[in-house]
């Protein structure tokens, strides 16, 4: 039986000030408030851009022992290079902190953009320059360039890395997609998106990754009772063979600490 962690796609947002923070608690303390009541949480700023090895030991000394953090890539690997002539920026992203995390470093998510469509080539080459260890992580990192100062390329133990890939285009809806993530041990990413994008759901790793950004409305829409039934089962389901992650998304409207909170109560029970 796998392990299963329910959380957030991030946790500094004002509109969850007063709701779900307590009015009165200072931001510093938000990470900590919401690492008492979830076991993981995806940080968004390392998609948008380079954090800081110091950001990383603090989000670590924050939270509990057993908690673990997703790192979003960077969309400047994505995005912009849409994963071609990636490799200092693959070096730099890993230089800019995430192993300062240790042991709470969970699964790195590279999310592909919409416009991006299947292109089995491009997407060999990028899996198999990602990191499968730390130790891996750190020859990597070490390549980095100016760009990252300070770097943190060295890790406290040699571990597994995992990852997991998002995608936003109706061309990888082919078994050659799930065929080539299955080699490359890349988790396919259950994203549930309103029905905007694609939503596979391939165990193609030895861990699934869900990302909830709201069933009838793209990062807005709550969950109703029977829609986290129909997650709990799902989970439950994968937790048999594997490690499960499962993130809420639809942060708008505070919904996603709410519905990360009720999928907790449902698998406890």
């Amino acid at each position: 039986m796998g392990q299963i962690r329910v959380g957030t796609s991030g946790w500094v947002y004002p509109p969850w000030r007063g709701v779900f923070y307590p009015a009165g608690l200072a931001q510093k303390r938000e990470l900590a408030y919401l690492s008492e009541r979830f076991d993981s949480v995806e940080i968004n700023g390392s998609f948008y851009s380079l954090q800081r090895p110091s950001s990383y030991r603090m989000w670590a000394e924050q939270t509990p022992d057993d908690f673990m953090f997703a790192v979003k890539g960077s969309r400047f690997i994505t995005h912009m290079k849409r994963l071609r002539d990636g490799d200092t920026l693959l070096a730099n992203f890993l230089a800019s902190g995430p192993l300062s995390l240790g042991p709470k470093l969970g699964p790195i998510l590279w999310q592909l953009p919409p416009n991006f469509p299947f292109d089995a080539q491009v997407l060999d080459a990028f899996l198999a320059r990602l990191p499968r260890s730390t130790a891996q992580a750190v020859e990597v990192a070490q390549r980095h360039d100016h760009r990252v100062d300070p770097a943190h390329t060295t890790t406290d133990a040699d571990r597994p890395m995992r990852h997991a890939m998002e995608i936003r285009h109706d061309s990888f809806v082919t078994p050659r997609f799930t065929e080539l993530l299955t080699r490359h041990g890349v988790a396919l990413v259950v994203a549930d998106a309103a029905g905007k994008y694609p939503l596979l759901e391939e165990v193609t790793a030895e861990f699934v990754y869900i990302r909830l950004h709201g069933h009838d409305e793209l990062y807005v829409s709550g969950y109703t009772d029977h829609g986290l039934d129909m997650w709990a089962a799902k989970i439950r389901g994968w937790a048999e063979s594997g490690d499960v992650y499962a993130y809420f998304d639809n942060d708008a409207k505070v919904m996603a600490p709410r519905d990360a909170m009720a999928l907790r109560t449902r698998l406890a029970a």
